[in-house]
């Protein structure tokens, strides 16, 4: 089956390139902009994980994946009879784009060149309850050259569930982790679920994609990952200084179990930071959870961002 390696990258049309740039700074981000396109990377090898082009109207564009291999991303185009094509960022390799049932347009790269990684940022050991990892010394933080090491995962509002998950499974080669199921007049029905990539028995994260059964299209938000709690408190200081705007947290989920904190950038696009969320692989298999176990959390406000 044809599979991807991870979720790598979205893209959006702003309408303000320099004060996107601003708030992706703010976020964590290290930024650049280039003939007219933003770039943002975070500590990671990939040379952009967040693209934005300015327009008088602002948009979510696409989301890109890496794909195990040219080989593999050969096998995802001739799905569709898609062009394999030189991909024209930096870093190079191969695109293919692609569009799902909900008109979202999907790119799936091979054999982009990393960059050089950043400094990640780090921090000396902690003393919890049980455990004293720090002894004779206070608490140092390293400093990092940007604060986001890469994009987690994707949230998208679909059409109809099963058709998109039956699209990305045969492409992408997704398997659900945890399928959001109520009951309705007697009868089971899916309200989305979180999907995750399939790399046998190598661990990856809980969730790539979450699609929400919404009965219509929309980008709900990206989730980038930070290094640890510290720097997401940090991060949360300092955005909420520089006056962005907060949308939901900070919690911890019941279902990924990722420590969360969410914020709108200046066109309403909702991006997360989170740490801590579960890794699964292959044998983990699929199970079935309750809307109380999606909206609830560990600690912190439930329900879901955006409301």
């Amino acid at each position: 089956m044809a599979a991807i390696k991870d979720v790598l990258y979205v893209r959006f049309c702003v309408t303000d390139l320099h004060a996107q740039q601003k708030f992706l700074d703010d976020f964590g981000f290290q930024t650049k902009i280039e003939d007219r396109l933003l770039m943002a990377r975070g500590t990671d090898g990939s040379p952009y994980i967040y693209l934005a082009e300015e327009s008088s109207e602002p948009a979510f564009v696409s989301v890109g994946f890496a794909a195990e291999s040219a080989a593999a991303l050969r096998d995802i185009a001739a799905i569709d009879g898609a062009p394999v094509e030189p991909n024209p960022l930096p870093g190079g390799g191969l695109i293919v784009r692609l569009t799902d049932p909900n008109g979202f347009s999907v790119e799936v790269v091979a054999d982009i060149a990393d960059s050089s990684s950043l400094t990640v940022a780090g921090r000396s050991g902690f003393n919890d309850g049980v455990e004293k990892q720090r002894l004779g010394e206070r608490v140092a933080f390293a400093a990092p050259e940007c604060l986001v090491k890469r994009l987690g995962h994707v949230v998208l509002m679909v059409n109809d569930f099963s058709a998109t998950f039956a699209w990305y499974q045969r492409r992408l080669g997704l398997l659900i982790s945890d399928e959001i199921v109520m009951d309705k007049d007697g009868q089971e029905q899916t309200l989305g679920a979180f999907t995750r990539c399939n790399r046998g028995e190598e661990y990856v994260d809980h969730h790539t994609v979450f699609f929400i059964n919404a009965g219509h299209a929309d980008f709900n938000h990206a989730a980038f990952e930070v290094a640890n709690w510290d720097v997401l408190m940090q991060s949360h200081y300092e955005l909420k200084k520089a006056g962005h705007q907060h949308s939901f947290g900070v919690g911890k989920h019941i279902l990924g179990s990722q420590t969360f904190d969410y914020w709108k950038d200046p066109n309403g696009f909702m991006l997360e930071h989170f740490t801590d969320g579960d890794l699964f692989n292959e044998s983990f298999g699929s199970h079935k959870r309750s809307p109380a176990d999606l909206m609830g959390t560990h600690w912190g406000p439930d329900g879901m961002p955006g409301q």
